[in-house]
């Protein structure tokens, strides 16, 4: 998996690209502990160049989200593709995230 982050004025886009599985939730922690250290008011995960979750990658996201709460920072999906809305819908965490289908909106979402 291969990680870039990117500011937008107050809101900081972390952009995921391979899998988003076990071998790469330590990285990701670390990326968001980071961003929200920075007392950024709004994350956007981008998940347009990821095609798979496994159970991994979902415990990862609940705890972003989490962890966003708790550090009065708030927290986007985008960029879903059908496998991954998929994988939320079957596990019944489609309405545990606020997402949207382009990143432009999740953006434009904190204005």
């Amino acid at each position: 998996m291969k990680i870039d982050t990117q500011d937008y004025n107050d809101v900081t886009v972390v952009e995921l690209q391979g899998e988003l599985d076990a071998d790469f939730t330590e990285l990701l922690r670390n990326t968001i502990t980071g961003v929200v250290e920075r007392r950024r008011r709004g994350i956007v995960i981008d998940l347009n160049a990821v095609g798979f979750i496994d159970s991994k990658g979902l415990e990862l996201l609940l705890w972003v989200r989490d962890y966003c709460n708790q550090n009065k920072s708030q927290l986007r999906l985008a960029g879903l593709d059908e496998n991954c809305e998929k994988i939320l819908e079957v596990t019944r965490l489609e309405t545990e995230f606020e997402r949207y289908g382009e990143l432009t909106e999740a953006v434009k979402s904190f204005a």
